[in-house]
């Protein structure tokens, strides 16, 4: 399988000399620009820019046939979506000026830095970039709904913030920037990162590497690997995760748990795109697309000083935060249904039939796990199922381990819900308001309205026998 070519679209370099051309396709290649066309005869640009989606042009001035300055309005003319960097031999400032109010970008010397033209090139590569996952971005959303939803197939969901969500994902699945994957654990982290690594085109595999609990000197070994005789023990070299992730992508779980210390080698790989294995003086090129995930608010953490802000910036460029379960409430049924086939379906049992209640009961619980644990409860469920219809007995039991029906309260459900009240509610009217409201709740169901509340089923009909007796 042949290697992903950077940028995704081609560089036309127009040049009169073989040997310029030779030498500036080495030092695009060293910092990892290597799809490049090379053209010798400056009149065959127009056929050129016709053929192929060409997103940058580095144009030489002084060709023989056709100069520069000439073709640049041109170009910029008929391919207004194509951006030309100007390249001269002669340091001449009314030329630049003249090229730039043309349109050209920017203006390099030839006989200047060779580090400032290569630069100049990554510039304007990440701005086109940028500008294309713009309109792909806006496009996505504005469908409402990804495109290729069979790269989601793992994910289960209706949710329009969870659709909205994964648009996102499959229009920056093919940027060569890191993706910063937050939820809390268990809403499905590396599921969107292995669906953002489906969509990215990229010929490699997805290598995951979990950050949680790796030291510094385990994590550099971890993903750079090491050369003969790096530490004792190390009697043959070893390729590390970023190698093996090469034209794939490299998927770091947990990355909020790193140390300070890693987070620098990290910051390092992703600025300069190299790294060094453990015991070596010779650079290897990064060539995965980087996502990482963490539960932690990485906002927070920089904030407090315990994540480098400069890290955090590097990885925010594309990032998503999944919704949690109580969130998304609405996918609880569709969850519940997709889990009893998967269920049945490993244990070797027939699909059982959830109860109508079912559903109700689990959208009172706050699912501190998530979407696993959802998975454990359905499984365990089905693992001691006996009857057609499921009991609900294991999911009660499960529900009151995690904390009860009362989980499902907002963060701030501690304040007291009559402070802002000017007039307060007589006690009668206020067990009338919570009795309503945990009824409908429950859809109805006096069970699961009784557990909301904390009392029996029997105290909960006591108080609807007597409120309609006091009718």
């Amino acid at each position: 399988m042949t290697a992903a070519s950077y940028p995704s679209f081609p560089i036309l370099a127009v040049d009169d000399e073989p040997a310029w051309l030779r030498s500036l396709r080495v030092a695009l290649g060293r910092a990892g620009v290597d799809h490049l066309v090379s053209c010798l005869d400056a009149r065959e640009v127009p056929g050129l820019l016709a053929s192929r989606p060409f997103g940058l042009v580095l144009l030489d001035l002084n060709m023989p046939h056709v100069s520069g300055e000439e073709l640049l309005p041109r170009i910029l003319a008929d391919h207004p979506e194509v951006s030309v960097i100007v390249i001269s031999g002669m340091n001449q400032i009314e030329t630049a000026v003249r090229c730039v109010k043309l349109g050209a970008l920017e203006y390099f010397v030839k006989t200047q830095e060779e580090g400032r033209l290569v630069n100049g090139v990554l510039r304007a590569v990440r701005m086109l970039e940028l500008e294309r996952e713009n309109r792909e971005m806006a496009s996505r959303v504005l469908a409402g709904a990804p495109r290729h939803p069979e790269a989601f197939e793992a994910i289960v969901t209706r949710d329009r913030g969870m659709l909205a969500m994964l648009s996102y994902v499959e229009a920056v699945a093919r940027s060569a920037q890191p993706l910063l994957v937050q939820g809390e654990s268990g809403v499905g982290k590396e599921l969107v990162a292995r669906a953002a690594h489906a969509l990215s085109g990229r010929p490699g595999s997805i290598v995951a590497v979990n950050a949680a609990g790796l030291d510094d000197a385990v994590f550099a070994d971890t993903l750079f690997g090491h050369a003969r005789g790096a530490y004792t023990g190390a009697d043959q070299p070893r390729p590390g995760m970023v190698e093996a992730a090469a034209e794939g992508t490299l998927f770091l779980d947990e990355i909020g748990d790193l140390a300070v210390a890693s987070q620098v080698k990290l910051l390092r790989l992703l600025q300069e795109g190299e790294y060094f294995p453990l015991g070596s003086d010779r650079a290897k090129r990064l060539r995965a697309r980087v996502i990482v995930a963490t539960h932690h608010d990485l906002a927070a953490k920089q904030a407090a000083g315990t994540f480098r802000r400069d890290l955090y910036y590097r990885l925010a460029t594309h990032q998503v935060r999944i919704p949690t379960l109580r969130e998304r409430k609405g996918d609880i049924p569709l969850l519940l249904d997709h889990f009893l086939d998967v269920a049945a379906r490993e244990l070797g049992k027939k699909r059982p039939t959830a109860p109508r209640e079912l559903p109700v009961l689990l959208s009172t619980y706050a699912f501190p796990g998530n979407v696993r644990e959802l998975r454990a409860m359905v499984h365990d469920a089905v693992s001691v199922h006996r009857e057609r219809i499921l009991s609900m007995e294991t999911f009660v039991r499960a529900i009151e381990r995690g904390g009860g029906a009362s989980a499902a309260r907002p963060p701030d459900a501690g304040e007291n819900p009559f402070a802002r009240l000017e007039q307060l509610p007589t006690i009668k009217e206020a067990i009338e308001l919570l009795v309503e409201e945990a009824i409908s709740r429950g859809d109805g169901n006096q069970t699961i309205a009784a557990r909301l509340l904390g009392i029996t089923q029997s105290a909960l009909s006591k108080r609807l026998k007597a409120a309609r007796e006091g009718e």
